[in-house]
This record gives structure tokens, C-alpha cells and sequence, in this order.
């Protein structure tokens, strides 16, 4: 049996037009990198979905509709395996002035900048995306993921 360490919920948030949204990541001496909105699956969760809604009102002051999960990643953790749910999800709201959590409380965790990645070009290319694994999945399905967002709604 191998002990999961830490599961993470994140979300592949397009918007209306085909953009991926993103946070971009600055840290005092470290090159800037990209990441999927999202973070850890807590006690008071009542699945991987509500962390993934609950992170998303925290981190973007955003919801999404259309949660699937498409993509899961494992790594090596101290406490045994970290695991990431990634969920494509269609955005619905976004309001950047109710960002709250403990990474906007803290300046020493460095910036949390919303970022818009256009899919229908090579954008996202040029991207430091992380896991690297996860910039690969979302280049070779783009189409799908694209299509799967923009069918939110009229299911």
C-alpha cells in the first residue's frame, strides 16, 4: 500500500474565449513559473470537487462550472505520495478584489499574478508551466479541452 502524502486539487479554468487562466508565480530569486489555480485537499473538504470550488473563490475570487477530471499526477513527497486531481472546468465568475488565503497575507511567499493563456495559439509554448507534465497534457489535448469547456451549458 503506498501512503498518499498530500492530495491537490486544480483546475484547467478556460474562460469564454479559449484562455487558459493561470497563476503566474514570483519568488524573491527564483525565475518566474506558472501553475493551475488550485491547492490542497483540507479535513473539512467534503470531496477533491469543493477543495478544487473552494480554492478557486480563495485564490481567483472566481467560480467555475463543469468540473471533469481529466488529468492526475503523482510525485514523490516526504510523507509519501503527492497526488494532483487537475479538472477541466469552464469559468463562470471572477471577482480579483475577493482573493483572500494565507499566500495574499504573507509578501515573503512573493506574487500570485492572474494570467490568460490564449489555447488556440502557441502561447502557451513559452510557458513555464508546473508539473512540466501537466504543460504536456494540456498541449496534446487542447482541442478536447477546449471542446469539453465550451459544451458547459448546453449539456
Amino acid at each position: 500500500m503506498v501512503a498518499v502524502g498530500r492530495r491537490v486539487a486544480r483546475a484547467i479554468l478556460l474562460d469564454e474565449y479559449g484562455r487558459l487562466l493561470l497563476i503566474k508565480r514570483t519568488k524573491p530569486g527564483q525565475d518566474p513559473y506558472w501553475t493551475a489555480p488550485g491547492g490542497g485537499v483540507e479535513e473539512s473538504d467534503s470531496s477533491v470537487e469543493a477543495a478544487l470550488h473552494r480554492e478557486l473563490d480563495e485564490e481567483l475570487g472566481a467560480t467555475a462550472t463543469g468540473l471533469t477530471q481529466v488529468f492526475l499526477f503523482s510525485s514523490a513527497s516526504d510523507s509519501g505520495v503527492a497526488v494532483q486531481h487537475f479538472f477541466v472546468a469552464r469559468l463562470s465568475t471572477l471577482d480579483e478584489s475577493s482573493r483572500s488565503g494565507a499566500e495574499f497575507a504573507d509578501p515573503a511567499r512573493g506574487g500570485y499574478e492572474l494570467d490568460r493563456v490564449d489555447l488556440r495559439g502557441d502561447a502557451l509554448v513559452s510557458v513555464d508551466l508546473k508539473p512540466a507534465a501537466l504543460k504536456d497534457f494540456v498541449l496534446a489535448n487542447r482541442v478536447a479541452l477546449l471542446a469539453e469547456a465550451s459544451a458547459v451549458g448546453r449539456r
